[in-house]
């Protein structure tokens, strides 16, 4: 019975390294549409919720690497419940978090215009991190791949 514990454990951890390091890719995808998809050409509609939509991936996958041992439907629950709090924190002004929001950073992570297209972007994004961290755990570790 003890020497099943281990076998968990190393699947967990292992699951929670990879979801980091897609994590950090989805990221860097991000900035690098935020910081270059208008000097590129692109649509400014893809700009807008092509970065929504990453975002919501990323929180898949950072609430998978907190929380490993939830199944992926857990995980979308989680991250949409997290998408509507945050796109609708956009109708609260206070002075202090106008500040931040007028930051880098605030507008990456709370962003500033309250938009419900944005909720439709985190779905999808949700979608994609799903499936992401599926592909990936059908190709990973055993144990891993049994999360539904």
């Amino acid at each position: 019975m003890h020497g099943a514990q281990p076998v968990k454990t190393i699947a967990l951890r292992s699951s929670m390294l990879i979801r980091a390091c897609l994590a950090l890719v989805v990221i860097a995808c991000g900035l690098s549409l935020r910081w270059y998809g208008f000097p590129l050409g692109l649509p400014a509609f893809v700009v807008k919720y092509g970065g929504s939509l990453l975002w919501a991936t990323m929180v898949v996958l950072l609430v998978g690497v907190l929380l490993p041992w939830l199944t992926r439907s857990q995980l979308a629950v989680i991250t949409m419940a997290i998408a509507v709090v945050v796109e609708f924190s956009r109708m609260v002004h206070t002075p202090w978090l106008d500040a931040f929001r007028l930051t880098t950073a605030g507008a990456l992570l709370l962003g500033r215009i309250f938009s419900l297209w944005n909720l439709v972007a985190y779905v999808a994004g949700i979608v994609v991190g799903v499936w992401l961290d599926r592909l990936v755990a059908l190709r990973g570790p055993v144990g891993w791949a049994k999360a539904p």
